[in-house]
């Protein structure tokens, strides 16, 4: 390039062509960030795509070329007047931007406040003027007012930088550079124009030249900051995948500790005559069912839970992924602590139970409206059951008879006084009922056969001979006039005294 060539870009930058290389630099970012928020939704994404949007709109009217005016030419003329008006929302937008992308809220929620309530104020009022202007080809507003706002907006964001000097950020270093070649250009710009009118033009390549590389320095930034989350996420994953893998460690070693005992009980059998090693042992057993109905429940829906949070870790639901994982472990806990009991009071039954609803129905997107009925003159806190004896009716429920339906899900479950001797609990879905849940569980590869119900049978068999009457569970399919099939009913009665 020689002298004459880069003395015409810099006096003449409207028709060189410099301003025309300015335009495709910022409608590329704008395409690009706008990629970036479709695929990350990230609010930082959204107001930097719409920053830099702004600033392509503002400077049309400044490109002289002929490719833009043949393109623009119909705008151009409303463009100059209403400059002023996109100077104020793209500075607002800007600040929304920086302050997004530092996460202030986090440091300081009365900055995050004001910043965003002024931001949109500015930003509605020039959005309100330029609505007025298109549709009466005037200004609503005086000039002085305009020029005091100018003014007014240039102190605040002097002021704004006070929360982003004194709080952490780790890639604040990238907006505090940018902002300060851009404040450099522009003073240089002023300077260049108030000195030396006749090169003005020189003062707007500076500017622009600083405006360009302020951009450049943040889509740098935004680049850093998409590496972070990615690196983020892969830790994440990999924690993830170590867990599951200990999982699977602990869940064979059960296995080993479950065959050992069965082979040490059937030992024991062999020589036990007496009654009362008869029912030590049958007491045994019952046990070992319960155990097995426990970890045929668990490694599953272990698996299945994790997947189920692995993927709002991996969609960057921080929020959803933490709340879910916290009634995870919970609902882990509370199995293991009735491992150790064969009896439990009714309300812990019941927080157990909302627990294995809740994280079931992730898988479901939440589609099933499950509901928890309790009598009110019914005392959950003293009231004991077998553990963990509603969730095989519960799976059999969702797993049976509501994943294969269509449309609304529905699942109740209520507690009462049946009388002054029996607790009654419903279990009642609106699932395809049980004879086409048999009909699709015949056609599938691999069939899912449960056992929980048998065991659950036993179960109540044996915590029945320490009261007076018996329990019993009795299945109800239900169906509509026409003998549709709507769902299932199940009733269980278990003694009181």
């Amino acid at each position: 390039m020689d002298e004459n060539s880069l003395y015409s870009i810099l006096s003449h930058p409207n028709s060189s062509g410099y301003v025309t290389f300015i335009l495709s630099m910022f409608f590329i970012l704008f395409i690009y960030n706008l990629f970036l928020y479709l695929q990350n939704k990230q609010k930082v994404y959204l107001y930097y795509c719409i920053y830099t949007f702004l600033i392509f709109i503002s400077q049309i009217s400044n490109d002289k070329t002929i490719i833009v005016n043949y393109f623009f030419k119909s705008i151009n003329p409303n463009l100059d007047c209403i400059y002023i008006y996109l100077i104020w929302a793209y500075n607002s937008v800007y600040l929304l931007f920086v302050f997004e992308f530092v996460n202030i809220k986090t440091n300081s929620k009365k900055w995050y406040r004001l910043i965003k309530t002024v931001s949109f104020i500015i930003i509605s009022f020039s959005v309100f003027e330029i609505i007025y202007y298109i549709f009466t080809s005037e200004r609503y507003f005086f000039w002085f007012i305009e020029k005091y706002i100018i003014r007014f907006l240039f102190i605040f964001s002097l002021i704004c930088y006070y929360p982003l000097l004194k709080y952490k950020a780790p890639l604040k270093k990238y907006i505090i550079a940018g902002s300060l070649v851009l404040f450099i250009a522009s003073f240089l710009a002023v300077y260049r124009r108030n000195l030396y009118p006749d090169y003005a033009d020189i003062g707007q390549f500076i500017f622009l030249t600083g405006l360009i590389i302020e951009n450049l320095i943040f889509a740098l930034a935004l680049s850093k900051n998409q590496k972070l989350i990615l690196i983020e996420r892969n830790e994440a994953q990999q924690k993830l995948i170590q867990q599951l893998k200990e999982n699977e460690k602990l869940k064979t070693e059960a296995h080993k500790i479950m065959e050992e005992n069965i082979a040490s009980m059937n030992e024991k059998a062999e020589y036990e005559k007496l009654k009362k090693a008869q029912t030590e042992y049958d007491k045994e057993i019952l046990n070992l069912k319960m155990s097995s109905l426990r970890s045929q429940m668990n490694p599953h829906f272990i698996f299945n839970s994790l997947n189920s949070i692995k993927l709002y870790i991996i969609e960057n639901e921080k929020n959803n992924a933490i709340y879910y994982l916290n009634k995870f472990s919970k609902l882990i806990r509370k199995i293991l602590a009735a491992t150790r009991e064969e009896t439990i009071v009714l309300n812990e039954e019941i927080e157990t139970l909302e627990l294995y609803m809740d994280i079931e129905n992730i898988r479901f997107s939440n589609e099933i409206n499950t509901k928890i009925k309790i009598d009110k003159n019914l005392n959950t806190h003293t009231i004991k059951v077998p553990s963990l004896i509603l969730q095989p009716f519960i799976e059999n429920a969702i797993w049976h008879g509501l994943s294969s339906k269509e449309g609304f899900k529905n699942l109740s479950i209520s507690f009462k006084k049946e009388n002054d001797f029996y607790l009654k609990i419903c279990i009642e879905d609106n699932g395809v009922g049980r004879k086409k849940s048999e009909s699709i569980n015949k056609n599938k590869i691999h069939k899912k056969e449960s056992i929980g119900i048998n065991l659950t049978e036993e179960r109540l068999k044996s915590f029945s001979k320490q009261f007076k009457g018996n329990a019993s569970i009795n299945i109800i399919d239900l169906y509509s006039e026409t003998q549709k099939a709507i769902g299932t009913k199940v009733e269980l009665l278990i003694p009181l005294i």
